[in-house]
C-alpha cells in the first residue's frame, strides 16, 4: 500500500512547513528579520506504463502512460529578502537601510558577518558596536563629549565637539549577487556563502547599496496575514494527508479479512 508511504511524506512535509511559518511568526518583531518560506518537490515516479511506447505495428504510440508519484520532499526554505518597513525609534545610534545593503559586522573569531540590525551602541571605548558588543566594520570612534550625532544618508558619522562639527568615520554596505543564498547564523547574523557570492563594498548610495536612514529601524518583512493563511492551508493538507493514511489503513484491513 504505496499510500502509506506517499502520505506520510505530505505530512512531513506539511510539518516543516507549518515549523518554517511558526518561525516567521515569532519573529514578527525582529529588527531586520527576513521572513522563510517553504519549497517542495515531487518524489521520484515508478512509470507502469510509459508514454510514447509503441502499441502496435502501425506506429500508434501510448499518449500520456501511467506513472505512480512517491510523495513530496522539502527542496529548499528560501529566504524572501525583500524590504521591511521602516519604524522611528529617536534613538542617536539607530540606523536603517533603505536599500538592498548590509552593515558588516567583526564576530570574535575573525569573520565578518554581515546584518540588517542598525540598532547600534557605543562600548566603552566609543566604538560602534552592536547589541551583543560586536564590532560594526570599518570601525567608529565616537568621543565621550561628542553632541549632536547625525548619520547621513550616504554614512558619514559626524557629531559637534567643543562647538565644531567633525566627522568620526564613515559607514560602509556590503551587498550581494544573491543575497538570498546567505547563511542565517542567529542573533540578526549572515554568513557568506558559495551561493552568496562575494560582497561588494561601497559607501551607502553607491552601486545600488542603499541609503541609510538615521533614528529609524528597519522591521521584519513578516505579514500577518499571509502567514496565518498560509498556516491553515497547510494545517489542512496535513489533516487530508492524514485521511488518507487511514483511507489506506482501512484498506489494508478489509483486504487482511478477506475469507
Amino acid at each position: 500500500m504505496k499510500a502509506l508511504h506517499i502520505a506520510a511524506t505530505g505530512m512531513k512535509a506539511q510539518e516543516l512547513n507549518v515549523e518554517v511559518i511558526s518561525n516567521n511568526l515569532a519573529n514578527m518583531r525582529t529588527t531586520g528579520y527576513k521572513r522563510q518560506r517553504a519549497e517542495f518537490q515531487d518524489l521520484l515516479y515508478q512509470n507502469l506504463r510509459r508514454m510514447g511506447t509503441e502499441t502496435s505495428d502501425a506506429g500508434t504510440l501510448v499518449p500520456t502512460g501511467v506513472q505512480i508519484g512517491s510523495g513530496v520532499r522539502t527542496a529548499a526554505t528560501s529566504r524572501i529578502m525583500s524590504q521591511g518597513n521602516v519604524e522611528s525609534t529617536e534613538k542617536d545610534l539607530d540606523v536603517a537601510v533603505k536599500g538592498e545593503g548590509f552593515f558588516q559586522i567583526d564576530l570574535p573569531d575573525g569573520t565578518t558577518a554581515y546584518t540588517r540590525d542598525g540598532s547600534f551602541e557605543r562600548d566603552a571605548d566609543g566604538q560602534l558596536v552592536t547589541v551583543d558588543g560586536y564590532t560594526l566594520q570599518p570601525g567608529i570612534t565616537i568621543p565621550d563629549d561628542a553632541l549632536d550625532i547625525t548619520i547621513s544618508t550616504d554614512g558619514q558619522v559626524q557629531g559637534t565637539v567643543n562647538g565644531n562639527v567633525q566627522t568620526f568615520g564613515q559607514i560602509q554596505l556590503a551587498r550581494f549577487t544573491n543575497k538570498a543564498g546567505l547563511q542565517a547564523i542567529g542573533e540578526n547574523l549572515f554568513l557568506e556563502t558559495e551561493a552568496s557570492g562575494a560582497p561588494q563594498v561601497s559607501n551607502p548610495g553607491d552601486d545600488s547599496t542603499g541609503t541609510l536612514l538615521h533614528k529609524y529601524l528597519e522591521m521584519a518583512n513578516v505579514e500577518a496575514v499571509t502567514e496565518i493563511t498560509d498556516l491553515i492551508s497547510a494545517q489542512r493538507a496535513y489533516e487530508m494527508n492524514s485521511r488518507v493514511i487511514q483511507a489506506a489503513d482501512e484498506m489494508m484491513q478489509t483486504s487482511s479479512q478477506l475469507r
